[in-house]
């Protein structure tokens, strides 16, 4: 199975064969994981990590700005110290502060639904999906509202980290968005120390300088991954969200009669990262097999969230379903994902705000796609609402 292929689809019948075939297939660099019980056994195991070292190296990668910084971001730490920066994040990055943001949310959603009501259509991706994450984020961060358009293209382009293989102009895009984007928080984390504010960033920064949880380098790698996991992979969910939506025009009202559960639909079905990747960091007996150390192991999320065995009906999108077992979209173990609350505040209220102002949406003209391994949906998303 060539997963690395352009062409590759997650709703093929082939990749729904397989996984009723056996757990894990194989694939040109490694294997692919496919069902829900085993994806989310593996994910819980320790004996699997997330080496960004190892898989810089897969691809030609061993040292300048890019190998810097991905090496020893926040996803490629392990157990104390991947809890140490754990906490600086969740010490700010909370329920609570999320629930806040909401009017926030809604009242951005609001100005963008009054600009798409002039004439009742927009290219969703440009509209709603690209510049709102960014909005959200900067607040929390504490980004000044003019320097959010910087983030577009900065975030894009780190997102691509996940693409590598692909070749052409990846490595020299990732390479230069992370440095500018690091060197924009370099100045804003120097305004933030002389004038501290009520944002993420000025709380991550008394966790460097009074705590010394952090030191200065890994203050700035974190604020780059966060600013790519919170705009770069929350823009692709909302494009494939609407997507689906389009695709089951009858399900447009979910999110007015009980949007926690409408999201939970979403995210189980068409999940931005519909893989995570881990290397066997020793020989792994697991079920009928043993993975051999070093070995490159795909964790497919898009497979498991549609696994029958754990799900009635799970290859029909319902948002109306009660689904008892838990998608894996948002990871599971110690890896879960630090902006699960985020996420599904804003796939919520944004959604909550257009189905109230507007009909079901249509398709209007051709979607494009961003390549399937990696942070993944549609690039371009063409919308009539009705």
């Amino acid at each position: 199975m060539d997963v690395f292929d352009r062409n590759f689809g997650y709703d093929s019948d082939t990749l729904a064969a397989a996984r009723e075939r056996h757990w894990y297939a194989r694939i040109p660099n490694g294997l692919m994981v496919l069902g829900h019980e085993e994806v989310n056994d593996l994910l819980r195991d320790h004996r699997l990590v997330s080496d960004g070292k190892r898989y810089l190296e897969m691809h030609g990668v061993t040292s300048g700005p890019l190998y810097d910084w991905f090496v020893p971001m926040i996803l490629h730490r392990e157990g104390q110290d991947h809890a140490r920066l754990r906490s600086v994040v969740r010490r700010t990055f909370t329920p609570r502060v999320i629930e806040g943001l909401r009017p926030y949310m809604r009242e951005t959603v609001g100005r963008i639904a009054d600009g798409i009501a002039e004439t009742g259509e927009c290219e969703f991706v440009e509209t709603l999906a690209n510049p709102f994450p960014v909005m959200v984020m900067g607040r929390l961060l504490g980004v000044p509202p003019q320097d959010h358009e910087l983030f577009h293209g900065w975030s894009t382009d780190v997102g691509l980290v996940f693409s590598l293989a692909y070749g052409g102009d990846v490595r020299e895009r990732v390479e230069r968005a992370v440095s500018e984007l690091g060197d924009y928080f370099d100045g804003l984390i120097e305004r933030r120390r002389a004038e501290p504010a009520d944002d993420l960033i000025s709380s991550m920064i008394a966790a460097q300088t009074e705590e010394e949880v952090i030191s200065g380098e890994e203050l700035r790698n974190l604020l780059v991954a966060l600013v790519s996991a919170g705009h770069d992979t929350t823009r692709h969910q909302f494009g494939s969200a609407m997507l689906t939506l389009c695709r089951n025009p009858e399900q447009w009202t979910a999110f007015r009669d009980d949007p926690d559960r409408a999201v939970e639909e979403i995210l189980r079905w068409c999940p931005a990262a519909p893989v995570l990747f881990r290397f066997a960091q020793e020989d792994i007996a697991y079920r009928d097999t043993t993975i051999p150390a070093g070995t490159f192991v795909m964790l497919c999320v898009h497979t498991a969230n549609r696994d029958p065995k754990r799900f009635d009906r799970a290859e029909v999108f319902d948002t109306t379903a009660s689904r008892q077992t838990p998608h894996l979209t948002l990871s599971a173990g110690p890896h879960f994902c630090l902006g699960a609350a985020a996420a599904r505040a804003e796939l919520s209220e944004a959604f909550t705000v257009l189905s109230t102002r507007f009909g079901a949406p249509r398709i209007a003209g051709e979607v494009t796609w961003r390549n399937p391994v990696g942070i993944y949906g549609p690039e371009t998303l063409p919308v009539r609402f009705v």
